[in-house]
């Protein structure tokens, strides 16, 4: 029996509750989801990106634009300007863009809502609602039935509690729709609760993940921004920081807290070399493992 490849990028996430979660981004209660439409908007196209066609009846028809980001990436204002304005054109109607971002950055703790430029008396000007899922009360994913965002319960705001992943790990496998999502709800699961035990009430089927359209997207997402501005600082260090803030965090869960000569042997790792230990670890469950993977790095 060949396994069916999860798909878990936005865009899935979102057609399986599209009008649940399109009145929550917008704050209207009565909003009709009528079209998830394609995003792949000239020459961008990604798999976090999604694109719906709404409408209420206070509004009429809208495009609610949704960018999901592990991380808020800097130039996210300026794609958000040109991610409206081709949406506006192709389809001919008002754009609602919102940016959700699943983790804290490391260093822009303040995250803008707007685009904001001026050259020679010209201004150019877009807004776009930001959603920091951290802020965001666990509770209302059960009080509203944002099925979507129950595989990110560990992360919101009063979601690091056993009981709480317990109760969203209920919903999911209640629903064989969602079934799917429990990979996700468990890797998240490991940022707020020991592995011992996410093992123990979770299938912990990291190999369905791999898979997983969005988790590849959110990886090269965070090593991609962590590259540029690493370069715009002219420092090791910057480069590196937001994969290997990352890499550490998810280690620590995975295997333990790690020991000073440890972290120096990781902070040492090229950037290449911290990418293929961001894929190792998956597959780590004690300290052996890491010890063992850096031996053969360097054998």
């Amino acid at each position: 029996m060949v396994k069916k490849k999860a798909d878990l990028g936005s865009k899935k996430l979102i057609s399986l509750a599209p009008e649940s979660w399109a009145s929550w981004l917008t704050n209207c209660p009565n909003i009709k989801v009528e079209e998830l439409l394609d995003s792949n908007l000239q020459w961008v196209g990604r798999e976090n990106d999604s694109l719906l066609k709404v409408s209420t009846p206070e509004l009429g028809e809208f495009l609610l634009l949704v960018e999901l980001q592990l991380r808020y990436p800097r130039k996210m204002p300026l794609r958000l300007r040109v991610y409206t304005a081709l949406a506006e054109e192709k389809y001919e109607l008002p754009v609602y863009p919102v940016l959700i971002n699943i983790l804290p950055h490391v260093k822009d703790p303040q995250i803008p809502n707007r685009y904001e430029s001026e050259f020679n008396g010209i201004r150019a000007l877009q807004e776009y609602r930001v959603i920091n899922l951290w802020e965001v009360d666990v509770n209302l994913v059960f009080e509203q039935n944002i099925r979507s965002l129950l595989p990110f319960v560990p992360i919101l705001k009063g979601g690091d509690e056993e009981q709480v992943v317990r109760r969203a790990l209920r919903e999911l496998r209640a629903d064989e729709e969602l079934s799917e999502l429990e990979s996700l709800l468990s890797f998240f699961s490991t940022f707020v609760l020991e592995l011992p035990v996410v093992q123990q009430i979770m299938r912990w089927d990291m190999a369905v993940l791999r898979e997983s359209p969005l988790a590849q997207e959110l990886f090269r997402e965070g090593r991609v921004e962590g590259q540029r501005e690493g370069k715009l600082e002219g420092q090791r260090e910057g480069k590196l920081e937001g994969q290997l803030e990352l890499v550490l965090r998810l280690l620590t869960r995975r295997v333990g807290t790690l020991d000073e000569s440890l972290v120096q042997r990781v902070r040492g790792l090229s950037s290449e070399e911290l990418e293929g230990l961001a894929e190792a670890l998956l597959d780590f469950s004690d300290i052996s493992d890491l010890q063992d993977w850096l031996a053969n790095l360097t054998a």
